[in-house]
């Protein structure tokens, strides 16, 4: 089933559910992604689309969200610094506890109150679980291409366009001599 389009939230109703295990729900959006999903180098931009598929299903503890989120992140190479557009696939899955039972949950000991999610009345946000799901994914280092020479040490330019580049580095502890190289050369030019 699908929804027309969203705002740009992923707070998701799940009243369609009526608290009854067993019941399902399937349907797939695309919602403007919010602001800094991603890395600082690699991050899809704010208000660029995700697209989700989503299974939203009742059990005996809350509502397991499950699905998948694609988009496209994009940055800059860490070696040559062209743009680089990385596709995202993420899976993911989390259970979102109703409030009584994640109360019960926290009252026993029986899960960390950090790693649990928990419905806020009948609404679900995604955003965290996307976060979670997408940011392990992006590539710490991304390249342009996996045989990227960068850019030259000495001036810059990338060493894609010339891949013959170099400059002759000279000690400076010979440059006095290098002078007396350039005069008696042009002596027996003379």
């Amino acid at each position: 089933m699908s929804s027309p389009a969203r705002e740009n939230s992923l707070v998701i109703d799940t009243r369609r559910l009526v608290r009854r295990p067993g019941s399902m729900v399937e349907e797939s959006f695309e919602i403007p992604a919010p602001a800094l999903f991603g890395t600082d180098v690699l991050a899809v931009p704010e208000g660029e689309p995700l697209d989700i598929e989503l299974r939203l299903e009742s059990v005996m503890e809350g509502v397991l969200a499950s699905g998948t989120v694609r988009a496209t992140a994009t940055g800059a190479c860490v070696r040559c610094l062209e743009d680089v557009e990385y596709p995202i696939d993420a899976p993911f899955q989390e259970l979102f506890a109703y409030p009584d039972r994640a109360a019960h949950h926290r009252e026993v000991g029986d899960t960390d109150e950090d790693e649990q999610h928990v419905l806020e009345g009948d609404s679900l946000d995604l955003e965290p679980v996307l976060r979670d799901a997408v940011v392990p994914t992006l590539p710490f280092q991304p390249v342009c291409r996996e045989d990227c020479p960068g850019l030259c040490s000495e001036c810059g330019r990338p060493l894609a366009d010339d891949p013959t580049h170099q400059h002759e580095n000279l000690d400076p502890r010979w440059a006095a001599l290098q002078s007396l190289a350039v005069d008696e050369t042009e002596e027996k030019r003379n």
